[in-house]
């Protein structure tokens, strides 16, 4: 029996990181059904101390998704799921993404993404292979390669 997985990031603002994760990776913030949240705010579900404006559509307050555009809906869909936690990030990573870049100059993405706010840690090469590791605007690390 195989499962299917989502790839969870503590973080500060969950909608911030999902924006910034969607168009570092070309992959879309998960919509969300408008309807069903007036349905759920009128049989009174949910509050709407639950849920907060984001560029004009009701979200979650307390998370964020992000998918492929394709796979939008899909319950097979690959998924970065982003969430407020209280503490701050203090300690390196144990779990990272790594971004490859399928061909495209690795020097270029990594002044893109600098340029819109991630930071430069350090090189690395083993044998023919070599990589950035950066972080993203809240500090989690993360490879190009």
């Amino acid at each position: 029996m195989s499962f299917n997985i989502q790839i969870c990031v503590d973080c500060e603002n969950a909608h911030e990181q999902a924006d910034w994760w969607a168009e570092t990776l070309g992959w879309v913030n998960e919509p969300l059904d408008q309807a069903l949240i007036d349905s759920l705010l009128d049989q009174g579900t949910i509050s709407p101390d639950m849920l907060v404006d984001h560029k004009g559509q009701r979200r979650w307050r307390d998370g964020a998704a992000i998918c492929r555009e394709s796979e939008v809906g899909s319950p097979e869909r690959l998924r970065i799921l982003f969430q407020p936690v209280p503490e701050p990030k203090t300690a390196k990573d144990r779990i990272h993404l790594d971004i490859h870049t399928n061909g495209a100059d690795k020097d270029v993405k990594r002044a893109e993404l600098e340029a819109r706010g991630a930071t430069f840690l350090y090189s690395e090469q083993q044998g023919p292979s070599s990589w950035y590791t950066m972080a993203d605007p809240e500090g989690n690390e993360f490879c190009i390669a």
